[in-house]
């Protein structure tokens, strides 16, 4: 995001240097992601070493590092450690935030850069990887688990009554409800198909697997050569099905990984496996519900977030575009009576 957390970079570095030994010559604040609660930064150490340094608000339970841990004991190289404390802890506390340190990567993610052809065929292997692993049951008991909430859902429906009242708000706020009323109709069937669905998906019981929850474009990195890439941000692992994951692929999310052969790469990669229409139709949906609500509620209902807000709106209208992820939804869902 564009907008750091309310944490001095002072604080920061004083932390770097009490708890992990890290002698920080400069501290450079880094624009990325869409988590409107984390700030991510490069530290730069005496010795040339580098570090990122993401602070995230809230205390967690140290999943990210077991599942890391986990993920790396299983043979998985294209996952970037987290480095402990001086203290043997994955992560450190600053007030009311989590800070997590790992060696700095240069490199593109795969928002900003295209994978090759070698690549998505390694990404497939990698997933299928991630979704055999025996995930012990001590750290499945941490984990969360699929339950079809209908939680996002009704968020979006609590945003009705503002798009059908006077418009009020920043400037930012009345271009959204202005959006939002153009676009009525697909959001509420948006919430809709994916109330259905869920509903639905509740009777069955397809096999639950160890998946990222967001893997993609953005969670890809890529370093300086067109071999390694990197799975990151492992902050929400999910016990749940194995398209939870798999709906990224060719789902079109920031308008990159909608191309068929792309697709077809992957699965070369990953191999043979029987994909539930069903349930990559329910999670294409419930994402952009989730989205929807998550800028909404920011939009709509707070002024908070400065640049980050127009930030925000681009993000939102960025998936009612050609070729975005509620048009790949909604063909998704159409295929199913074919």
């Amino acid at each position: 995001m564009l907008e750091k957390q309310p944490v001095s970079e002072q604080r920061i570095t004083d932390c770097l240097i009490t708890n992990y030994g890290i002698e920080v010559s400069t501290l450079t604040f880094l624009p990325l992601g869409a988590d409107m609660h984390a700030s991510v930064y490069k530290a730069q150490a005496y010795d040339q070493s580098s570090y990122f340094v993401k602070l995230k608000r809230g205390h967690n339970p140290d999943i990210s590092p077991l599942i890391i841990g986990l993920l790396q004991d299983a043979g998985i190289k294209q996952i970037i450690p987290i480095f402990k404390t001086i203290y043997g802890h994955p992560t450190q506390r600053i007030d009311d935030f989590t800070l997590t340190v790992s060696p700095f990567i240069e490199g593109q993610d795969g928002f900003s850069r295209a994978l090759t052809e070698d690549q998505w065929v390694t990404f497939g292997t990698i997933l299928r990887q991630v979704h055999e692993i025996e995930v012990p049951h001590p750290i499945q008991a941490m984990l969360r688990r699929e339950s079809y909430s209908p939680q996002w859902r009704d968020a979006v429906r609590s945003l009705y009554v503002h798009i059908e009242s006077k418009p009020k708000g920043d400037e930012i706020a009345l271009q959204l409800l202005a959006f939002m009323k153009q676009h009525t109709t697909s959001i509420q069937r948006l919430v809709e198909r994916a109330e259905q669905l869920a509903q639905k998906l509740q009777e069955q019981l397809p096999e639950f697997v160890l998946c990222h929850s967001d893997i993609h474009g953005g969670n890809l990195l890529m370093d300086g050569s067109d071999a390694i890439i990197y799975i990151v941000d492992w902050d929400a692992p999910i016990m749940a099905p194995k398209e939870r994951d798999l709906m990224f692929i060719g789902g079109g999310v920031a308008n990159v990984w909608n191309q068929l052969h792309e697709e077809d790469l992957f699965y070369q990669g990953y191999g043979k496996s029987e994909v539930n229409m069903e349930i990559l139709a329910y999670y294409r949906h419930e994402r952009i519900v989730e989205d929807i609500a998550l800028y909404g509620q920011q939009l709509l209902l707070t002024t908070t977030g400065g640049q980050d807000r127009i930030e925000s709106y681009k993000h939102f209208v960025a998936q009612f575009e050609p070729q975005g992820v509620v048009e790949i939804a909604f063909k998704t869902d159409e295929s199913l009576a074919i």
